[in-house]
Parts: structure tokens; C-alpha cells; sequence
């Protein structure tokens, strides 16, 4: 699936998103192609054309970056984003069954509620020293720490048992408590 996604800051210094993709589907020469969009942080307006070819998507891509551009909309470099770090502490160094669970269905849920949010990507997720811990790549941290908040909770999953870290994209070694507070130590180790 390919997807390009943009932001701008608007006149009232608000940033805000578009991204577009399409989807082709197992054993369909047809797929859709989506525009989602809206103010980062808020669930986002989607339109949808069904029944594209791949050729025709390339040309919906091709207007869909030239509305961006007249628009002052553009794509951000990583460099330009920050990392969110989602992290638990496990019992066991390399998690039980129940840790691999919680990481399928916490990565599952952020990917949905951030993505249609215009917040960011889950990038990664592993099981490091006794802990699980799950990497965003985000243009709005503060915005994904309490979208993060929102998310687990309504997804069940060990709300209490979390903390989460924001760090420079360079600098996950600088990573820095945001959740909860007053802060504690924080470490990938």
C-alpha cells in the first residue's frame, strides 16, 4: 500500500494533516484510493474512490501532491519529528504470553487511533531489559502522549502499567518521562 502524507500550520498556528493511499485488494486488479485529512489530534474527515486501477491511482497521487503543494502543504523529513515511547515493565526479560499479547493489541490500537488522527506511526516495538517497549514517530508529541492516554485506555490495556517518554528524533538516548507524573528515571535499557 502506498501512502503519502503532508502537514501545514495554519493561519492560526494549528498544524494539520492530508495524507493519501491506495489499497489494492488480495486477488483484485481494483482497489481504493483515500484522502484523509483534518486538524492533527482530532479525528479526520476521509473520502474515498473505489474501483481505481493502479494507473488511475497514479494520477489521483500526482493531484493529490499538487493540491498539497498549492496548499503549502508537505511531507516531514524523520529528522523533523519527534519519537514517543510507549514502555511496560514485564516480569520476565523476554515477556510471557501475556506480554506478547499486550504488545499485538497495543500496537494494533495505537497504529488505528494515531493514524486517523494524523499524529504519527508506530515504528517499532520490542522486549528489552524487562520491558516492552513500543516507538512512535510523531510530528506532535505532546499531542500522541495524551492521544496514547486516550487509546489504552479505551483499549483496556494496563493503563496503570504504562509510562511514556518523548526524545528528539536523534536523541532516544535523551528520552524524557512525560507520563506520569511527577516524573521517574526512564530508560530503553
Amino acid at each position: 500500500m502506498a501512502i503519502i502524507r503532508t502537514y501545514r500550520m495554519n493561519e492560526k498556528n494549528e498544524l494539520q494533516f492530508r495524507e493519501a493511499w491506495f489499497q489494492q485488494f488480495e486477488d483484485d486488479e481494483l482497489g481504493q484510493f483515500v484522502i484523509n485529512h483534518g486538524p492533527v489530534g482530532h479525528m479526520s474527515q476521509t473520502s474515498q474512490v473505489q474501483d481505481v486501477t493502479a494507473d488511475r491511482a497514479d494520477e489521483l497521487f500526482a493531484g493529490f501532491v499538487a493540491a498539497c503543494a498549492a496548499e503549502d502543504y508537505k511531507e516531514l523529513a524523520d529528522e523533523e519529528q519527534s519519537w514517543v515511547i510507549v514502555q511496560y515493565a514485564l516480569k520476565t526479560a523476554e515477556g510471557t504470553a501475556r506480554d506478547k499479547y499486550l504488545q499485538n493489541k497495543a500496537t494494533e490500537a495505537l497504529t488505528g487511533h494515531l493514524a486517523w488522527r494524523g499524529l504519527g506511526t508506530v515504528e517499532s516495538s520490542d522486549f528489552g531489559n524487562r520491558k516492552l517497549n513500543i516507538r512512535i514517530l510523531t510530528p506532535a508529541p505532546k499531542l500522541a502522549v495524551n492521544a496514547v492516554k486516550v487509546c489504552i485506555r479505551e483499549a483496556k490495556l494496563d493503563f496503570t502499567k504504562m509510562v511514556i517518554a518523548t526524545a528528539p528524533y536523534d536523541g532516544l538516548d535523551k528520552a524524557r518521562m512525560a507520563y506520569p507524573m511527577p516524573p521517574k528515571p526512564f530508560s530503553l535499557d
